[in-house]
């Protein structure tokens, strides 16, 4: 099995477009592939994919919160002075945990005398399946609201992808924005980061955090630039860093309008319009993925994995300070 998780530092810049592209292209080709949405606070492959009903969804229950019982509380304030998330405040002359802020840590429980504070089960979410018309599946998933930690989400769907893969299937996962948890669990246990980019300084910014995250994995890095005839004379400082950082450039796609109408009409570019600029440009670059990253595996893999993984700095925040 193979996974290729599509991702960028930030938002807009293109990936579900690029990722719905490759899923379809190499589908097409005769690919076994298996296609997973990994933004779980904004999903948006089934729209394009025109999934019209889940063919199976159910809650995912693994967070807890804490609740205090009131029949055995004094009030005596001992839980929201070890609280490290300022779950617990004094409303209305008593204490009360916050459900939304709270992370079910029993911090609070075992520090309470009168061990009036107990947890319990909270949805985070739900999983989704869809047998698309295309003829591959889509695992999917979405935060419940006020809900933390959609990493375990990814995690999650992107488990059940790996128990249904064959030997010689493709997963293409498209990966939330930014460097955020549900990104580290989207590039943590890929085979290539394919990272996407404007050419802009706050894009090559968010490029560099992105890419950092992947060395961090050792995941050899391919990259695509997006709307490229926007800002054409910066192109050639985001090119400078992928050949600094041994980041294979595998294509760029000019700036088109056909792209957002076919979201808005909710209908994958290359079927609504393929003859449009970008259509052509993104399955060129689908093609260049198949031959020079899928068949060439084993060569393009050694040439472009970074020679050791990126050093992490972990930030530690002690009781009472801010970040």
């Amino acid at each position: 099995m193979l996974e290729i998780a599509v991702a960028s530092g930030k938002g807009g810049v293109g990936k579900s477009t690029l990722s719905s592209t490759l899923i379809l292209y190499l589908k097409e080709r005769g690919y076994d592939i298996i296609a997973v949405d990994a933004d779980a606070d904004a999903p948006n492959l089934h729209l394009i994919f025109e999934v019209e009903r889940w063919d199976k969804e159910e809650p995912y229950s693994d967070s807890w919160v804490s609740e205090i019982d009131y029949f055995r509380c004094v009030n005596c304030g001992i839980c929201h002075n070890v609280c490290t998330y300022g779950a617990v405040s004094l409303v209305e002359g008593r204490y009360y945990i916050n459900p939304m802020i709270c992370e079910g840590c029993l911090t609070c429980s075992l520090a309470c005398p009168e061990k009036a504070i107990r947890r319990k089960r909270v949805n985070r979410g739900v999983i989704r399946l869809s047998y698309t018309k295309y003829g591959f599946p889509l695992w999917a998933s979405e935060l419940s609201p006020g809900r933390p930690n959609s990493g375990r989400l990814v995690t999650e769907i992107k488990n059940r992808a790996k128990a249904m893969a064959k030997e010689n299937t493709i997963s293409v996962v498209d990966s939330a924005a930014g460097i955020g948890c549900q990104v580290i669990s989207s590039l943590s246990g890929a085979n290539v980061a394919l990272l996407v980019a404007e050419p802009t300084p706050a894009s090559l910014s968010d490029l560099k955090r992105i890419h950092t995250i992947a060395k961090q994995f050792s995941l050899p890095s391919a990259l695509v630039i997006n709307k490229y005839d926007m800002n054409s004379e910066f192109v050639e400082e985001i090119i400078k860093y992928a050949r600094e950082e041994n980041i294979d450039v595998i294509g760029m796609v000019p700036y088109d309008d056909h792209v957002p109408k076919a979201m808005a009409e909710m209908r994958p570019l290359i079927k609504q319009y393929n003859e449009a600029p970008a259509s052509k440009a993104l399955v060129e670059i689908a093609r260049i993925v198949e031959e020079r990253i899928i068949r060439g595996w084993s060569d393009w893999s050694r040439s472009h994995r970074p020679s050791k993984p990126a050093r992490y700095v972990p930030i530690i925040i002690k009781p009472g300070e801010k970040a």
